[in-house]
């Protein structure tokens, strides 16, 4: 156990260490981690209590089982030409050699050497064995080392899968000792300078820095441990195990030991880290494009309110001349010349509607007509806008989300909720009927004229509705003149009653056009609100997903941000262990 390792004082930095890698579990857990993250970091939570961990990992030819072997001065592992680990062995102190297989990927092996006592071996399959497996069980393991010896033959020195498998334990920031076998199969001094060079260099390019390196012959050491001492200095194993016992003190392996699993902490923090950078980054363009539909729809109510007063002007203006009709009708019909006329009423009801009304109901009809066509085809433009928008946003999604597997279960929320809103979207666009949308249009306006001037409006049309409401003006204008002519005729009768005529006419007129104003105006409300409303209820699930995950993504950064700061503190203070 690790407690072993302890002095007083150091309990307290591996309690901190536990509750620190604890939490940022428990935040990789509310962020959706990988299954295969979340395992990786309990390992190296539970690593906190095993014993100091070297994992020896390399090819099957490059002579790891006897390295081992030669390290521990017994023949603890079969050696062979061909891959003889087909399993990870965990090398353990005990009183008597014995096997026992934990599971079918890992054999647990004792043996009464001294160097075991404190320090646990993983004797690893060779990264290229012709069993594939080989290679996952070795990459699953080495997250758990608090050491890796990694082994090289001089004969076939750093090769393609070495640099790649360096490459990985690099990620995971391990501490990295390269050891050199086989180095008796090279005929000359100048041979091994060579290799040692030629390893330095590319294990520096992989690793970032210069690894501590040594070349050795474990066959040569193993002899020489068995009884032939000549073969020891040719071994150049002395400066190794010197290396291991000295430098690797107690003091020193528990540093490494709680090196590790913060290296493991900080590498997933990191990683998720840019994680939730890269969901904030897309979650930002969502926005942009959420803000770009407001804004659009925004101006959008701003160009129909603006269109809709335009033209409303331009009926209220038919009202108008109408008006002008009507006094110059009243001008010309109520003078002393004509009272003989005014006698005949229907004569003035016709002439009145004749020339007064005249065609200001079909006018009125075709601008509002034209108001409907107008407000659809907007309508229209509107969707086909916020569709173009959401095509172009999920192309891009899927653009981006390619060879990310970190951000799986976000993306299948995220990329459902784009599908379905773009789906009614289109569906909206490809299914918009001009014809019932401005007939249903026009039936509302029609409705709201008829209940606004309490005329039941039937299968009236709006055009009608102005001439019934027109004709009503004519009949009780021309009922209130002829009042006036019957009672009396005189210079002064009929020019008053030719002012009451022009002040009734307007007021008629005043009331036909605020009635049809209100009217027209409440639909054409309630037609964009309902747009609006559509629209919004469109996007609404999309909205609210990329707002929730922004806020939820946001704590989630500041808490990683927290924990990263954390794991550096604690960093500092391992690497401080004298």
């Amino acid at each position: 156990m690790v407690s072993t390792l302890l002095r007083p004082g150091d309990q307290a930095l591996v309690a901190e260490e536990r509750r620190v890698l604890e939490t940022l579990r428990d935040l990789l857990v509310r962020l959706e981690a990988t299954p295969d993250s979340l395992e990786q970091l309990a390992r190296s939570i539970q690593q906190l209590e095993e014993l100091f961990l070297v994992v020896i990992v390399g090819e099957f030819n490059a002579g790891k089982s006897a390295f081992i072997n030669a390290l521990l001065g017994a023949p603890v592992l079969k050696e062979g030409v061909t891959p003889t680990t087909a399993q990870v062995n965990l090398l353990q102190h005990g009183e008597q050699a014995s096997r026992v297989e934990r599971s079918p990927h890992l054999h647990v092996l004792t043996a009464p050497v001294d160097f075991l006592r404190e320090i646990a071996i993983v004797d690893t399959p060779g990264t290229n064995a012709v069993i594939r497996e080989h290679e996952a069980i070795t990459a699953d393991f080495v997250p758990r080392s608090d050491l890796v010896l990694f082994v090289t033959s001089a004969d076939r020195p750093f090769t393609e899968s070495e640099r790649q498998f360096l490459a990985v334990i690099r990620d995971w920031g391990k501490k990295i000792v390269l050891v050199i076998n086989k180095v008796d199969l090279l005929e000359t001094e100048a041979d091994l300078q060579q290799v040692l060079g030629f390893v330095a260099e590319h294990a520096a390019e992989a690793l970032g820095s210069a690894p501590d390196t040594f070349a050795v012959s474990a066959r040569l050491a193993m002899r020489a441990k068995q009884g032939q001492p000549e073969h020891w200095a040719p071994s150049r194993f002395e400066a190794l195990e010197r290396y291991i016992h000295g430098r690797l003190d107690q003091r020193e392996r528990l540093r490494l030991k709680l090196s590790n699993p913060l290296g493991i902490g900080q590498a997933l923090a990191g990683r998720y880290a840019e994680v939730i950078e890269g969901r904030l980054s897309l979650l930002q363009d969502d926005l942009r494009l959420l803000d770009d539909v407001e804004k659009q729809h925004a101006v959008y109510r701003q160009d129909m309110d603006r269109q809709f007063e335009l033209r409303m002007g331009e009926i209220e203006n038919v009202l108008l001349q109408m008006e002008q009709r009507g006094h110059a009708y009243f001008d010309e019909m109520l003078r002393i010349g004509r009272v003989v006329d005014l006698f005949n009423r229907s004569r003035v009801q016709e002439g009145f509607v004749r020339e007064v009304v005249a065609d200001a109901p079909v006018q009125i009809e075709r601008k509002v007509s034209e108001l409907i066509d107008w407000m659809v085809s907007a309508d229209l433009r509107q969707w086909q806008q916020v569709n173009a928008h959401l095509a172009e946003r999920r192309r891009q999604y899927r653009d981006r989300i390619v060879g990310d597997p970190e951000l799986a279960t976000f993306h299948v929320e995220r990329g459902r909720l784009l599908e379905s809103v773009g789906r009614e979207a289109q569906r909206v666009v490809e299914g918009f009927d001009r014809q019932r949308e401005a007939a249903s249009l026009a039936e509302g306006a029609r409705n709201a004229v008829a209940a606004s001037a309490a005329v039941g409006a039937g299968a009236l049309g709006l055009g009608t509705l102005v001439t019934v409401a027109a004709s009503t003006a004519a009949a009780d204008i021309t009922g209130i003149v002829l009042a006036g002519v019957l009672a009396t005729v005189g210079l002064f009768i009929v020019p008053a009653r030719r002012r009451k005529a022009k002040e009734d006419l307007r007021v008629k007129i005043q009331g036909l056009r605020e009635t049809l104003a209100r009217a027209l105006r409440t639909q054409f409300q309630q037609e964009v609100e309902r747009s609006t409303d559509r629209l919004n209820e469109g996007i609404a699930p999309y909205s609210r997903f990329v707002r929730a995950e922004q806020q939820s993504l946001a704590t989630g950064r500041d808490a990683l941000a927290e924990s990263q700061r954390a794991l550096a503190e604690l960093r500092a203070r391992v690497d401080a262990i004298a």
